[in-house]
């Protein structure tokens, strides 16, 4: 969480930390957010979904429970990913190389490993660029993927169809 937060600050992107918990009294952290920091907040929770949807919001740094991604995904926010077990490497993986939508910050390779707060800064600085030509192309992307996403959950849309499908199906055995 240090580095983190340390790459985080020397990064000069504005940012909003959720730390739930202790990890929110964590004194680095604090120091990294705190609120004579103009460049980030720190908060103990927030309603992601909403937070993710503000146009002011450029990316999304996520751990990649499977919530985090769909809510990212519907979104239409890229991610900087950094999953620490179970199924968030799956979901980075999609993230990264299937989808194309974010880039992971540590790679499956380096699960044991440190990342440096000058990783995590290069990362973010990068990440944030707006005006490259492969930021752009991510962005591009995940606007395209949010559309697919809202067409499935649209009246008639892949969702409502195979809900029905699941209802029909199960309906049967009773």
């Amino acid at each position: 969480m240090d580095e983190i937060a340390a790459g985080l600050k020397s990064s000069g992107v504005r940012f909003l930390w959720v730390a739930r918990g202790e990890t929110s009294s964590n004194s680095k952290l604090e120091e990294a957010c705190g609120n004579n920091n103009m460049w980030g907040m720190l908060v103990p929770w927030c309603d992601q979904l909403r937070v993710l949807s503000h146009p002011s919001v450029g990316g999304f740094l996520t751990h990649c429970g499977w919530n985090s991604v769909c809510e990212g995904l519907f979104a239409g926010v890229p991610s900087l990913t950094f999953p620490l077990g179970m199924d968030q490497m799956t979901n980075s993986k999609m993230i990264e190389e299937d989808w194309k939508i974010g880039w992971r910050v540590r790679k499956l390779a380096e699960v044991e490993n440190l990342v440096s707060r000058e990783a995590i800064r290069e990362h973010v600085v990068k990440f944030m660029d707006m005006e490259s030509n492969e930021g752009r192309q991510m962005r591009k992307r995940v606007k395209e993927v949010q559309e697919k996403c809202e067409d499935a959950i649209a009246k008639d849309g892949s969702s409502e169809i195979n809900i029905k499908s699941f209802i029909r199906n199960i309906s049967q055995y009773s």
